[in-house]
């Protein structure tokens, strides 16, 4: 079966080079439509479907630059190619921040025209491809806003199919920024229980005594400040489902509070003698290696082993590059809308680099990214990306210098890390003055996850006295 040629529509209102271009063009095997307006441009593409428009800045009536708005309107699939007289560069550059695929300027030289509608063509199919398979996902999981079609995400979608319309507990690990949170939604909204509530916890972002109440409730006179009853966080989703993030973070008193609600469905209010039955289905997540946490004893083993009943392990972005085009494009797409801003189209460069970048802070990392790309392009293509840099490629105070390779001694990438973090967060309780609670702010993790680090490290006080560096001189 033959492939159709390429579409264009030339728009410029010189004869003479529209007819060099209908010769050039249809030399190079594209099936081209000539008109001398802009006004004739829009006229054409209402009754036909063109892949590419080639249109002059300056013509009679209606402009190139309008014309050009006019199509990113309608015709969004179309790529723009704008034509400039010599000397005219500024009208190039507001064309291509006002979305345009690319410009040449005159006299046209014909192997540049063709390499530029080669290219604009190349990516035309590349958002088509992006489009199809962002529908195919949404149509085949319909789950609105897990985008990915890669193997590892398509393993989750068939657990998350599985596991939904049930009542088995759920336990998602994954690295902080893969979007633990949203397949908790994604369970919850498949299931019987999507017209009742669904109650999310942050367990790491709350000291134990709030956390109790927060989950239990509590009675009034409880503590000091209970001056009414409260219903915890069990009590409010009843009859849906109670979505624990940071599982790892609950300290030892109430995770045997948590295993008897579990167990039993029976809630006891802080402060208070009488049970509150409940019916609640629980998904937890938790960025942390909770076996691990079981056999170094900072989580109970019966508690893992009665969240673990159904558990999902999310791919981090590096594990999913192939996903990253579909990413791109969603957001793209959703900060475009937000910020009420033009979608700006994304190079094959561009793509390329995106996709080599490692992503530590995973998917929530690339839409942070994102949302700063489409306020800086305005609309336009973007052709080339300034990647954040790794935090292990950062100077560091407390270490003395960048990382590199050179500093990955005997023990590996694991011990490298560990040392790593473990001068970070001495630098951290230097600067808040001891403070734990301030350094944990700083560092962006919970006190408990603070505290539970400065265990696992061997932290002492002349290492935050000193530096960690210092440990070898002392």
């Amino acid at each position: 079966m033959n492939t159709p040629a390429p579409r264009v529509l030339v728009a410029d209102d010189d004869r003479a080079v529209r007819t060099a271009l209908q010769v050039n063009l249809s030399k190079a095997g594209y099936d081209v439509t000539l008109v001398s307006s802009a006004e004739q441009a829009l006229e054409t593409l209402r009754g036909s479907a063109y892949d590419v428009l080639l249109t002059d800045v300056k013509m009679p009536g209606m402009g190139g630059m309008e014309l050009l708005g006019e199509v990113r309107t309608h015709w969004p699939d179309v790529r723009v190619v704008v034509m400039t007289g010599f000397g005219s560069v500024r009208d190039a550059v507001a064309a291509m921040k006002a979305g345009a695929a690319d410009y040449i300027i005159k006299p046209i030289e014909r192997d540049e025209l063709l390499l530029l509608l080669e290219r604009a063509l190349q990516t035309r199919a590349m958002q088509r491809e992006l489009q199809q398979l962002r529908k195919e996902v949404e149509q085949r999981y319909g789950f609105s806003e897990l985008i990915g079609i890669s193997p590892p995400m398509r393993e989750v979608y068939e657990e998350v199919t599985a596991v939904a319309d049930s009542s088995a507990l759920v336990l998602i690990q994954g690295e902080t920024g893969t979007g633990k949170e949203l397949i908790a939604h994604a369970i919850h909204y498949r299931s019987g229980r999507a017209s009742a509530p669904l109650v999310a916890v942050n367990c790491g972002a709350l000291p134990e005594n709030l956390l109790e109440s927060e989950l239990f409730g509590h009675e009034r006179g409880a503590f000091t400040g209970a001056v009414r009853q409260h219903q915890g966080k069990f009590e409010q989703a009843d009859g849906g489902t109670l979505f624990l993030d940071e599982i790892g973070e609950i300290p030892p008193a109430v995770q045997v509070r948590l295993l008897r609600v579990l167990e039993g469905g029976i809630v006891t209010r802080v402060g208070g003698e009488h049970t509150v039955k409940v019916n609640v289905r629980v998904i937890a997540a938790t960025n942390r290696d909770l076996w691990k946490e079981v056999q170094t004893g900072g989580f109970r083993a019966d508690l893992y082993y009665r969240l673990n009943v159904f558990p999902i392990r999310l791919p981090s972005l590096a594990d999913r590059r192939d996903d990253i085009p579909l990413l791109v494009e969603h957001f793209a797409r959703k900060f475009a809308a937000r910020h009420n801003r033009p979608v700006p189209t994304v190079s094959a460069n561009a793509m390329k680099a995106l996709q080599g970048h490692g992503w530590p802070g995973n998917v929530r990392e690339l839409e942070h990214f994102m949302e700063r790309l489409v306020l800086l392009s305005n609309g336009g293509e973007i052709n080339s990306v300034r990647l954040p840099e790794s935090p292990l490629a950062a100077p560091s105070s407390a270490g003395g210098g960048g990382a590199s390779l050179a500093s990955v001694g005997p023990g590996g990438l694991p011990v490298a890390l560990e040392d790593y973090e473990r001068a970070l967060i001495a630098e951290a309780l230097r600067e808040a003055g001891g403070v734990q609670a301030r350094a944990a702010r700083r560092l962006g993790i919970s006190r408990s996850n603070l505290n539970y680090r400065i265990g696992r490290l061997g932290l002492t006080l002349q290492d935050i006295r000193f530096g960690v560096e210092g440990r070898q001189s002392r």
